[in-house]
């Protein structure tokens, strides 16, 4: 390992929270100057948000404290070596996200926040808990409006969540079925005919939705509510005509729609029913000239009255530390474009002849 930690300390009189000592062994003098900032100044703000005692010589950083604050101290100094380490500058900007996210998702008292499943929910990897700040405000705003739009780059969970609080609204008894979508539009390929039956043609589209769902819920549960048709995984298509009452609808990858398939979407919806659209207005794949559902229905809907809309940033992904270098070059690139007054790389792909 490239940073350990030795805990010291007992339990205090009258049941206090101890007080313990970690210590984190950095790599070399230029990793130990990019996280403790310029002038020390990312300590801190470390010690001011985390209320713990730091102390760093040659390559040692000591926390001292009390154990929750040293803990959610610790989470964030390991998040933010891991993130230099992926080669992304420690800005104050970087800094305040990583700190605001530690904080986010830990409680007073040093538990964890988790997602409000209720017991026994999930069949599979225990109970689950937003990872980032940005990913806690997306379950609350899921929890306070009927239809939640959110946006982002890829990694940040916005799928899996939208899947999670299906899963806890069809447990709690809040809905009746669960109904999983996502448009059929290749990621820039023209994969040809697909052999086999309907199901077979249309399951790798869907697969991410599937793999969401086995995640939570244990295979055979899961082959068993989509046997009764209380979890349905359709194709956007299938959509059309329907009216869905005391339902979850989550629409999957929805900038790949048009402006007649997501309008023909959102107007499913039925007394007692929930939707959550999800998508990456970075990553279109429909057919040159086409419109993305999404982004134009982001123009002209406004957030209030029971719709909300919640923007996913890069900290807010929590896949391997690389995908946030790899999705920040992605995005400098179609800046410089931008203000170079030329086409976006993407803007002057053309498919294949």
């Amino acid at each position: 390992m490239t940073a350990s930690a030795d805990r010291l300390g007992a339990t205090g009189a009258g049941g206090r929270d101890r007080r313990v000592e970690v210590t984190i062994e950095l790599r070399d003098a230029e990793e130990a100057l990019a996280l403790c900032g310029s002038h020390d100044r990312n300590l801190r703000r470390l010690q001011e948000r985390f209320d713990v005692q730091i102390t760093a010589r040659d390559r040692m950083l000591k926390l001292a404290g009390e154990q929750a604050p040293v803990e959610q101290a610790d989470a964030a100094v390991r998040r933010l070596l891991d993130l230099h380490r992926a080669g992304i500058e420690l800005t104050g900007e970087t800094v305040g996200d990583v700190l605001g996210t530690t904080a986010a998702t830990m409680a007073p008292g040093g538990r964890a926040v988790r997602a409000a499943l209720p017991a026994g929910a999930l069949g599979r990897g225990g109970r689950f808990r937003p990872c980032t700040s940005g990913q806690a405000r997306y379950l609350q705003a899921i929890d306070e409006n009927e239809i939640v739009f959110v946006t982002g780059p890829a990694g940040t969970g916005k799928t899996f969540l939208a899947v999670l609080k299906a899963v806890e609204a069809l447990k709690s008894g809040t809905v009746d079925k669960i109904v999983l979508c996502r448009p059929a539009v290749e990621a820039g390929e023209r994969l040809g005919f697909l052999p086999g039956d309907f199901q077979a043609k249309v399951n790798p589209y869907l697969r991410p939705l599937y793999d969401a769902l086995n995640a939570l819920l244990d295979v055979e549960t899961v082959r068993r509510l989509i046997e009764v048709e209380t979890i349905e995984v359709v194709p956007l298509a299938y959509m059309r005509g329907r009216t869905l009452e005391r339902a979850f609808i989550i629409l999957d990858e929805a900038q790949n729609t048009t402006i007649g398939q997501i309008k023909m979407f959102l107007t499913r919806m039925g007394r007692g029913s929930r939707i959550v659209v999800t998508g990456d207005t970075t990553q279109v794949d429909l057919p040159p000239g086409k419109i993305s559902g999404l982004s134009y229905v982001l123009r002209i809907l406004r957030p209030g009255a029971g719709i909300a809309f919640h923007c996913m940033r890069e900290t807010d992904i929590v896949r391997h530390p690389l995908v946030w270098r790899i999705v920040r070059a992605f995005e400098e690139a179609e800046g410089a474009a931008r203000e170079g007054g030329t086409a976006s790389p993407r803007a002057a792909e053309q498919p294949d002849a």
